[in-house]
């Protein structure tokens, strides 16, 4: 969670009128002399915005605004405040840290690029590099309070998908016919559910699990949310939802892998051996959250960050210790609603001997040439026989991203469903008024340039995981299936 130590978010004032907010002369970013498309070739090793004794690092310290995100940063002697840069400048109006998981975090590190008038900010070590510029000063526009009329708050929600989103090319119909509804319905008298209605009509149909919109009106919390695929809504309407089915897969895998099941990573990884008829044997493999394996509380923190990667190394170690002498590895991403990228990374990491570019990641409006992620092979033990990636509509986010980099690799055969195709990092912009807008801004593509957004990645062999009629034995009889695939693929002894 975010350090309140850290982060200064000021209560807010009557509101101003939007036509003053304008920036102001003389405050240009200075960018500098870098190579602009690809600064992280150049930028110096990386520095703590803040060190153990709570004093910011004495270079990071100054105005920034970033490349493409929509954010200025004020960092002074005693620590970071973060401004929403938009129509308005306004700190986030969210109490407690942030409205969502996202909303929440914040850059703890930052490297410095050539000339010290720019530099990569960064929530974790090897996480998105994000590009910010310095200014001379804070804008003055920062420090007046928001304006939250009905107007202002759909001003700032427009500009924010015209800024930031990133796919209206593949959610049709585009950003200006939207806008131009949505504006049709506003006037000084909307009322806040009305606006709220209004807003929530602008994102119908986008089917972006990652953007979202969460508010609350009148004491009652509201989320608008849609891209959800097939599979989970109609689990989330059948006797015992969600719980009840995640239970009974989970049960039934144990059973099915016998003394071999193993549970570990606060339930959130499954692995075992299944022995078949013929002798072979065959490694199983599922993850169903790319992180959370440890039972801190401390999200985004040095110590979280340690602990989890070790955790996982842990189980994947003693996994893979007893997958060595099985004939294929299933690893199962049928059900993993994604998480950590280094997570994602991490997984395709054990099963190559060959470093490669798993994917690459460009944010609209940063001016800086895709990212590449490479993924170099892991440390520790790993597998380069035949694996076989399980994926389905569920299969989303960090899942996606792992479905990706697997498919890099020759010695891997995605089956199962198409995945959700909601790849992007949800962006955060919280409004005016208080409620959160999350979007996405972020492009995922494979090194070839493909990208999955909304319509997700198809498997190599389509296979039902989750039949309407029984999605839990359906899950196994989908595994089972698999792993007599496997074994028709065995060479002869």
């Amino acid at each position: 969670m975010t350090s309140q130590a850290l982060i200064r978010r000021p209560r807010w004032a009557a509101a101003v009128m939007l036509a003053a907010l304008v920036a102001p002369c003389g405050l240009n970013a200075q960018p500098a002399h870098i190579s602009e498309s690809q600064p992280w070739l150049e930028a110096a090793p990386l520095k703590r915005i803040v060190d153990s004794s709570g004093k910011t690092e004495p270079a990071a310290r100054g105005v920034w605004k970033s490349r493409g995100y929509g954010w200025i940063l004020a960092i002074d002697e005693t620590g970071v405040t973060r401004y929403q840069d938009g129509v308005q400048c306004y700190t986030p109006p969210g109490e407690n840290g942030g409205q969502s998981t996202m909303d929440s975090i914040e850059y703890r590190f930052f490297r410095m690029l050539p000339g010290n008038r720019a530099a990569i900010f960064q929530l974790l070590e090897g996480d998105t590099n994000v590009v910010f510029d310095r200014l001379d000063r804070l804008p003055a526009r920062c420090t007046d309070a928001p304006d939250t009329s009905p107007q202002a708050v759909a001003d700032e929600f427009l500009n924010a998908f015209a800024q930031h989103y990133a796919f209206f090319d593949r959610r049709p119909p585009g950003h200006e016919q939207r806008a131009a509804r949505l504006r049709g319905l506003i006037s000084d008298d909307t009322s806040e559910a009305e606006l709220w209605d209004a807003l929530a009509a602008y994102m119908e149909g986008l089917s972006d699990s990652h953007t979202k919109l969460i508010g609350t009106i009148d004491g009652e919390r509201r989320r608008v949310q849609d891209g959800q695929g097939s599979t989970l809504p109609m689990i989330r309407a059948s006797q015992g939802g969600e719980g009840a089915w995640l239970g009974g897969l989970i049960d039934q895998a144990k059973a099915k892998l016998g003394d071999s099941a193993h549970h570990e990573g606060q339930d959130r990884i499954l692995w075992g051996v299944i022995d078949g008829p013929d002798g072979a044997r065959i490694g199983y493999l599922q993850v169903f959250v790319m992180g959370g394996f440890t039972p801190g509380e401390d999200f985004s923190s040095d110590t979280w960050a340690v602990a989890e990667m070790a955790e996982l190394n842990r189980i994947l170690d003693e996994a893979l210790g007893a997958f060595q002498d099985t004939d294929a590895v299933i690893v199962d991403l049928s059900n993993n609603r994604g998480g950590w990228d280094r997570v994602a990374k991490a997984l395709p990491s054990r099963f190559t001997d060959a470093a490669f570019t798993g994917f690459t990641t460009q944010a609209r409006g940063s001016g800086l040439v895709p990212f590449p992620n490479r993924i170099a092979p892991a440390d520790g033990l790993r597998f380069t026989g035949p694996v076989y990636l399980m994926t389905s509509d569920v299969t989303v986010s960090g899942g996606e991203l792992a479905t990706l980099a697997f498919r890099q690799l020759p010695n891997v055969t995605q089956v199962g469903g198409t995945t959700r195709g909601a790849f992007s990092t949800p962006l955060a912009k919280p409004l005016p008024n208080g409620w959160l807008l999350e979007l996405s801004n972020e492009t995922f593509a494979d090194e070839a340039g493909n990208v999955f957004e909304e319509r997700g990645i198809a498997p190599d062999v389509a296979l039902e995981i989750y039949p309407a009629d029984d999605p839990v034995s359906g899950h196994w009889r989908a595994v089972e299936e698999v792993a007599a695939m496997a074994r028709r693929r065995i060479p002869a002894d």
